[in-house]
């Protein structure tokens, strides 16, 4: 199937890297009327990763769509990574996916074993994540496009936001950085099989591990890596919580030859929008450029980025290392201060 149609060369971006910039986004939402209800524990107010509306003491659904152009030429993998991406939202606050729906977008001249094998992709990593796809909707489009509307449950006081991280927090990362870069150099069949081959196991590794570890620590605020950016997320993730960061650089895993393809300007449109949206609120120290643009760099399907109680940090370290695909301690929060985030 993959030699017989190749999708990425049906889009004009791909994966994450599509997503309208953080900074627009939030001019376009901010004079939009909400409902108040007692019930809607996390709304759009605060950037968060998924909806949460509590509909009894111990229990809360969780709410996300996600959709995207395709990032794998292989229709089955384009499937599998799409559905991993929107589970993502449902683990990012700690809650276990349940029901999900097809969101498809397909051209008329876009072969039906094609589209048989998107849906099958997504199936299947619905089924490893023990969530149901019980239907959708689709329509036709010039350009693909393939995601979930997701549905999950969890404690109500139990569940997680981008916001609430406290000084004396330490953050943990679960997967490496540097998917875009990877990406664009897809785009101009620059990738080495092998670094093809990693990439593509990353993005269909679910976070389910992760969220399945961290819930049983101190978890004060939590989101995963995608679109914005590590650092996009980040600020964020301190800005909703009046905090600022210090995060070592050298405990970042970066893949190696995305920073290779950084070095000699391979990157994604998105990398710049990050910058844009949050370069204001970073101290880049005597960080080097490239480092500096893979941390803006726009991950499809990335790892969860969690504030975590001091007191656990050795713990969650401990459990975290056989169970994700790197876990890294990067850095930890301190209180507000000039710059939202210290690069060192």
């Amino acid at each position: 199937m993959g030699e017989d149609i190749k999708l990425t060369k049906l889009a004009s971006c791909a994966g994450c890297g599509a997503k309208v910039g953080a900074g627009v986004l939030a001019k376009l939402l901010s004079d939009l009327p909400t409902l108040q209800d007692e019930n809607l524990l996390v709304g759009f107010d605060k950037s968060d990763d998924a909806a949460v509306y509590k509909i009894k003491q111990d229990l809360a659904i969780v709410q996300t769509l996600d959709f995207f152009p395709p990032i794998a030429d292989d229709p089955y993998t384009f499937g599998q990574i799409a559905a991993t991406n929107a589970l993502s939202d449902i683990y990012a606050m700690g809650g276990e996916p349940k029901l999900a729906l097809n969101i498809m977008c397909v051209p008329k001249t876009m072969p039906k074993e094609a589209v048989h094998e998107i849906l099958r992709g997504g199936y299947e990593k619905c089924a490893e994540a023990g969530a149901i796809i019980c239907g959708g909707h689709s329509i036709y489009d010039e350009e693909p496009k393939y995601g979930l509307s997701v549905t999950g449950f969890v404690h109500p006081d139990k569940m997680w936001k981008n916001h609430g991280a406290r000084p004396g927090d330490v953050l943990f990362l679960t997967k490496p950085i540097g998917i875009g870069v990877l990406t664009a150099a897809q785009r101009g069949d620059l990738l080495e099989p092998e670094t093809h081959e990693l990439m593509i196991r990353l993005m269909t590794t679910l976070n389910k591990s992760a969220r399945d570890v961290l819930v049983n620590y101190d978890v004060h605020a939590c989101t995963d890596v995608t679109g914005f950016s590590f650092l996009g997320h980040l600020y964020e993730m301190c800005s909703g919580s009046d905090v600022s960061a210090e995060i070592d650089v050298s405990a970042i895993s970066l893949i190696p030859e995305a920073l290779e393809y950084a070095r000699i300007g391979i990157l994604p449109e998105g990398m710049y929008r990050n910058r844009t949206f949050a370069e204001q609120a970073v101290d880049t120290g005597n960080t080097e450029l490239a480092v500096c643009d893979l941390l803006f760099d726009p991950q499809t399907s990335g790892g969860l980025l969690a504030a975590v109680s001091e007191q656990d940090a050795e713990d969650v370290y401990a459990a975290l290392k056989d169970r994700v695909p790197c876990v890294q301690r990067v850095g930890r929060i301190v209180r507000q201060k000039e710059k939202t985030i210290y690069l060192q």
